[in-house]
């Protein structure tokens, strides 16, 4: 999926009406099949771009395109296809508590089924092995029947990554995928994201707090800082003085080699959100 934002804005999704934008003026072109890292300081606007992305977010100026069109001007019905051909992943994956993991990845496909499909789906999980492969990326498969709150932090963020790859997305938004798992869990993640979407050809957009892994694995980084593109480069032109640049006053941030959570601390519970016909 083709992406073109022309001088958009946003305010984060919990963002009060009247509150500054988060994010100001971003002109930004990703074409079809492409992965890019978003980084930057905390509060820099990476949600809000994610959101901004999927449509879920309406621009507070400026103007988004998802393949050509302009999602703010289709109809409802056209808008909920468009959002069934992308996957939104938040940092702490809604996941419903009482929910069997093999349900929950299999709700990835809700969007492409029918209504009578996807209740039938919530009794009876009728594609056990394309859950049990998805989990298998992650190497969390053991896990396929387990309730979803006897699951640990990491254990959560893997089941909601494994989400996507049951989808028919052509478009992976994921912010912050890594952030309760440990060096290893972060770096298998990350491998299985990337090639996930290139084998299937989806575009990726991602937000990473850890800078080493999006140097790593992405060959674009898009650098933001208080609300504004700061840089858009090749991941080899990114130098460490540039990065210093981008995180003063935030230079913590920038030691990115731990988990920012323990792997194995419990995920807060949240509103469960997925675009449904």
């Amino acid at each position: 999926m083709k992406l073109v934002l022309d001088d958009c804005s946003g305010r984060h999704p919990a963002a009060r009406a009247n509150a500054p934008a988060a994010l100001r003026g971003l002109s930004l072109a990703v074409a079809s099949g492409e992965q890019l890292a978003v980084i930057g300081p905390s509060g820099a606007g990476k949600t809000t771009l994610l959101h901004l992305l999927a449509a879920a977010l309406k621009p507070a100026g400026g103007a988004l395109q998802l393949d050509g069109r302009d999602p703010w001007k289709l109809s409802r019905g056209e808008l909920q296809r468009l959002r069934g051909q992308l996957f939104l992943a938040p940092q702490v994956p809604p996941l419903p508590p009482r929910q069997r993991v093999v349900t929950t990845v299999l709700a990835g496909r809700l969007p492409h089924e029918s209504l009578w499909a996807s209740v039938r789906s919530l009794f009876y999980p009728t594609d056990i092995a394309l859950a049990d492969r998805a989990l298998a990326h992650f190497d969390i498969s053991d896990k396929l029947f387990e309730r979803v709150d006897r699951l640990s932090g990491g254990e959560r963020q893997r089941v909601g990554l494994a989400r996507a790859l049951a989808t028919q997305a052509r478009l992976f938004l994921v912010d912050e995928p890594l952030s309760a798992l440990d060096p290893t869990r972060a770096q298998q993640a990350i491998e299985s994201l990337t090639r996930a979407a290139a084998e299937r050809g989806a575009t990726l957009v991602t937000t990473l707090h850890h800078v080493e892994m999006a140097l790593r694995h992405f060959p674009r980084i898009i650098g933001l800082r208080e609300g504004e593109l700061a840089f858009d480069l090749p991941a080899a032109q990114v130098t460490p003085q540039r990065l210093h640049q981008l995180y003063e006053q935030h230079l913590d941030e920038l030691d990115s080699s731990a988990p920012s959570a323990p792997p194995d601390a419990p995920a807060a519970t949240a509103p469960v959100v997925m675009y449904c016909r």
